[in-house]
């Protein structure tokens, strides 16, 4: 008698609450605390701006994952989604790996910001040249050893570092608001617009809404918690969206704070901007407390990131997709240890070579093309049936989120070379290792390569 083995399924534990907090805890992090001065340098006072535009754009990428969320409740997110869409191996490859990318200069953004962040938190005077490097590589040595050993991504330790993170932010606003209800501030700088030299108005707001982006990603990372979700089908349209709108309004009010109580020019200097805030409204508010709560968002950010992208890289290393040994599994430690090598020699590449400016803004740029092409997906899978119900978004609203994403990832939107270089690099680096491991596949062991996206979920 033949039995067909299955594999056991994930047992469903999210409710709607655990669920938000999981969508409001991913969005928030090293976005917002490190790149609202950056954001300030490219359009002055109007820093609310970028940050507002980058809600919306999400908004709209938001619903395409919703529909497909639904219909395919499955853990594999964008890969999922481009490989039904169109069954193009490389193509689902190439969307895999950019995520993957994203998650090494998100987590090296993170490092920096760190490393910022240490230096105020114990008040030592280093200058901004090696010695902050050297603090960043330290901390991504450390992030790797963690790596190494063996962390599980827990729901309820989610809760927490959101709850860190959210308080943090909260801090910055009502600082704000006691700071300008008792005269303090100058709410006039919101409306003084200060384009980039050299730049257009629109220009400058498209480059900085580029950067801000960076500080809404990470709702789509959600979709991964489909099959752990109960009734994903039901409450993954509300939920997603309510955190989204959560995490949009604390964002334009933190910088609304930030810029009414720091001068663009002071705000967008060195990489811990909100310090500056907090020490501007409350000059009586213990810094250093401020300081390890940013230091302990963006560390979450940056072990985060680094989980996924080693799991990632050992998923399409079994796949035979990329060389097998990047798959390699520590015998003891039972953790990809040589993915997470390559992972973190390559984050080290980045904090050593890239700025924070160029780290998040190839963050964004990786993302924004797969959100494009995940918007375009939307549409191409209307032909495909499910037998059951599932959200369905306005055909408009996948088309413009297409082309908002589209034109945020290209240099019609004033983005940075810098951003290019890096992610171009990054991505020859995934094509180089792809093209081995097709040609040894084929030649050597005679065998077709395949790619099925829910083998790729960490």
């Amino acid at each position: 008698m033949n039995e067909t083995r299955r594999e056991p399924e994930l047992k469903r534990v999210m409710g709607p609450g655990l669920l938000l907090l999981f969508v409001v805890g991913d969005i928030l992090g090293t976005g917002v605390y490190a790149l609202t001065g950056r954001v300030a340098n490219e359009v002055g006072g109007a820093v609310w701006l970028p940050f507002l535009i980058a809600f919306l754009v999400a908004l709209l990428t938001a619903f395409s994952y919703l529909e497909l969320v639904t219909k395919y409740p499955r853990a594999a997110g964008a890969a999922l989604y481009t490989h039904k869409a169109f069954g193009i191996h490389f193509l689902t490859f190439i969307v895999a790996f950019a995520v993957m990318c994203s998650g090494l200069t998100s987590a090296s953004s993170a490092s920096k910001a760190f490393a910022s962040n240490f230096v105020e938190a114990f008040d030592l005077s280093l200058g901004d040249g090696f010695a902050l490097t050297a603090i960043a590589l330290g901390f991504m040595l450390l992030v790797g050893l963690i790596n190494f050993r063996g962390v599980g991504e827990s729901v309820k330790l989610n809760v927490l570092l959101t709850c860190v993170e959210l308080t943090g932010l909260l801090i910055v606003i009502c600082i704000g608001a006691w700071a300008l209800g008792g005269g303090n501030g100058d709410l006039s700088r919101l409306t003084d617009f200060q384009a980039a030299e050299g730049e257009s108005a629109f220009f400058s707001v498209t480059a900085a809404t580029a950067l801000a982006f960076f500080a809404m990603v990470g709702f789509e990372d959600s979709v991964n918690m489909a099959e752990e979700t109960k009734d994903p089908v039901r409450i993954f349209p509300k939920v997603m969206l309510t955190g989204l709108c959560i995490t949009g309004v604390i964002y334009v009010l933190v910088s609304i704070s930030s810029v009414a109580l720091v001068p663009p020019s002071e705000l967008g200097e060195g990489d811990a901007p909100l310090l500056k805030v907090v020490e501007a409204g409350a000059s009586a508010f213990p810094l250093w407390i401020f300081a390890f709560i940013t230091m302990f968002a963006v560390a979450n950010s940056a072990l985060i990131n680094m989980l996924m992208a080693s799991r990632l890289l050992y998923g399409m290393s079994n796949e035979r997709v990329l060389p097998r040994v990047l798959g390699k599994v520590h015998p003891t430690r039972r953790t990809p240890w040589v993915g997470i090598v390559f992972t973190t020699v390559i984050a080290f590449g980045l904090i050593w070579f890239a700025d924070l400016t160029a780290l998040g803004g190839t963050t964004s740029l990786l993302l924004l093309c797969v959100f494009t092409v995940v918007n375009v997906a939307v549409l191409v899978l209307r032909r495909d049936r499910v037998e059951h119900k599932h959200f369905k978004a306005p055909t408009a609203i996948p088309v413009i989120g297409a082309i908002a994403c589209a034109y945020l990832a290209s240099p019609l939107s004033g983005r940075a070379a810098a951003d290019y270089r890096i992610a171009g690099i990054l991505i020859v680096i995934g094509i180089v290792l792809w093209l081995i491991t097709f040609l040894y596949n084929r030649y050597v062991r005679h065998e077709e390569t395949t790619l099925d996206p829910t083998n790729l979920r960490d």
